[in-house]
């Protein structure tokens, strides 16, 4: 597995930046104190937008920057989960992929750490 780590940085920061891009505006809607959002389980609509802003804006920092990998990847794995099974329950297929996909992205990440070229490493190496 020579290449396993490279894959892992491959797949950080793909996945992580580009959620960032979903995350951002929430993000910014946040900070400009507008808390209308969806409710998919019942939460409310503040604390589920709160809740998404730290999923998709915070965590995925966090996974690109390989800091806590593994924990930074479940909020972003639940979120995407909730997206594309509850949110987009009723759409076409096409509507939950991306979902999906960012699922599979992160349920790896989620399983296998950061890898090599992380701050999680850096960090490992400095506590032994």
């Amino acid at each position: 597995m020579p290449y396993k780590n490279l894959s892992l940085l491959v797949l950080r920061l793909a996945g992580g930046l580009m959620m960032l891009t979903h995350g951002y505006p929430k993000f910014m809607k946040l900070l400009s104190g507008d808390f209308s959002f969806a409710d998919p389980i019942g939460l409310g609509e503040e604390v589920s937008l709160v809740a998404t802003v730290f999923a998709e804006f915070v965590c995925s920092i966090l996974v690109a920057l390989g800091l806590y990998t593994r924990l930074a990847s479940v909020p972003i794995l639940f979120t995407m989960l909730i997206a594309a099974l509850v949110v987009h329950s009723g759409d076409p297929f096409g509507r939950q992929e991306l979902g999906l996909l960012y699922a599979a992205v992160f349920s790896v990440t989620a399983l296998n750490g950061g890898g090599s070229f992380s701050l999680d490493k850096i960090i490992r190496k400095k506590n032994i």
